[in-house]
């Protein structure tokens, strides 16, 4: 009897939890985005959220991590985009490893445009200690899927179309001219498009 009665209150503990956790988030977001991740301080953030200092510190470790669970769960954002698109493209017929790189990379553009000031923060060089480290690994990762699409064992395919696609990525983030920017990204697709295996 004490297990069904404790459950609603378990429930609704996870609830509140879960709730703190996504406002610290949501607060931690604005904060750096309009202040920067230097110029931002824990007490900023949970004044925002509505939280206390001590809540903060149940959910996350501190500021940076803070800084990386955004950056992460964008980037789970940004891969279920384009693995949607390459799994469209390959539902209608498509088999090209650049037709497929083309749809996953115009996926992956759109999400930096629907979320622009997340996408900038995390390019302004503006993060936490060692946080350029863990984008040169991700990008790494990148560069070792797209290598798999292309079956590309040599690499320069890949080193040439993924830093094409990071400086457009880059472009369409940091600029201030969203038509600019959007013209841009689908010109620099057309170019990917042309490149050939040497």
């Amino acid at each position: 009897m004490s297990s069904d009665t404790e459950r609603p209150v378990a429930v609704r503990t996870s609830e509140r939890g879960a709730a703190t956790r996504v406002a610290l988030l949501d607060a931690a977001r604005e904060i750096f985005v309009t202040r920067g991740f230097a110029e931002a301080g824990v007490t900023d953030v949970v004044s925002r959220a509505g939280a206390s200092v001590g809540s903060l510190y149940h959910h996350f470790s501190g500021k940076a991590d803070l800084y990386l669970t955004l950056f992460e769960e964008f980037q789970v954002r940004q891969t279920q985009r384009t693995k949607h698109a390459v799994q469209a493209a390959r539902t209608e017929g498509e088999t090209d490893p650049m037709r497929l790189f083309i749809a996953g990379a115009r996926a992956y553009l759109e999400g930096c445009f629907d979320e622009r000031e997340l996408a900038a923060l995390f390019l302004r060089g503006d993060g936490p200690p060692g946080f350029e480290v863990i984008m040169r690994d991700r990008m790494r990762q990148w560069a070792r899927r797209n290598a798999a699409l292309f079956e590309d064992d040599e690499g320069a395919l890949v080193v040439v179309v993924t830093g094409a696609l990071a400086a457009a990525v880059s472009e369409v983030a940091l600029s201030q001219d969203v038509t600019a920017s959007r013209a841009l990204a689908e010109n620099v697709l057309t170019i990917i498009s042309q490149v050939h295996r040497p």
